[in-house]
């Protein structure tokens, strides 16, 4: 198989991130596959409910990145790997697995795949995607709402003590590292548009010209 090309698409909660990585899958099919960070939470089958909901989960340290660099490399030298599965509901990982095969594109998303050097060093593209930080936190109440059942108090509390402050530490400074930034996420048609011209590129082989 042809080499792997492996695009990075990074920002913070609620930026439009996920809504960037499907309408380029949508677009481009079976040719890309896409891997989130967040499959990649580290498992807490020692640890009740009750503690487990506590836990920082915007933290570096609270993904397994080490296996996610593995499989990623597995994926880049034409071997299928067994990507985990993360289960909001317990705030734990699944004991289920998803068999993931090498594509010629390969997108990584997360909102601290930039800040591992390790999975930076994997990528031919790094992407951050920038959107107001009030913008941010309206989308991930409302989302955290319906998809997830939480109240307003919940997700603004989690906001307050782990959120806004690992988002400054960690996630805002990785922005550096990026190559292209798309400010307001899936509302900026134009960057999409370009995104999909270059990948168009990469799948006909000009890149290498």
């Amino acid at each position: 198989m042809d080499r792997t090309y492996v695009i990075g698409v990074a920002g913070g909660t609620a930026s439009g991130k996920t809504t960037i990585v499907q309408i380029i899958k949508e677009y481009f099919g079976d040719n890309i596959e896409l891997i989130g960070h967040d499959c990649y939470y580290k498992a807490h089958d020692d640890m009740p409910f009750a503690e487990r909901e506590k836990l920082n989960y915007d933290h570096p340290q609270s993904f397994d990145t080490e296996r996610m660099v593995k499989d990623v490399l597995a994926l880049k030298e034409g071997r299928a790997v067994e990507r985990p599965v993360y289960d909001y509901a317990i705030h734990n990982r699944s004991k289920e697995t998803v068999t993931v095969y090498p594509k010629k594109i390969l997108m990584l998303e997360g909102i601290l795949i930039l800040e591992s050097e390790a999975l930076r060093d994997l990528m031919d593209l790094k992407i951050f995607v920038d959107t107001d930080a009030d913008e941010r936190l309206m989308r991930r109440i409302t989302r955290d709402m319906a998809e997830r059942g939480r109240s307003v108090e919940s997700i603004l509390r989690q906001y307050r003590t782990t959120v806004k402050p690992m988002h400054e530490q960690f996630i805002e400074p990785s922005k550096k590292y990026a190559d292209l930034i798309i400010p307001r996420g899936g509302k900026n048609t134009v960057a999409i548009a370009i995104l999909k011209h270059y990948l168009k590129k990469i799948l006909s082989g000009e890149e290498e010209e």
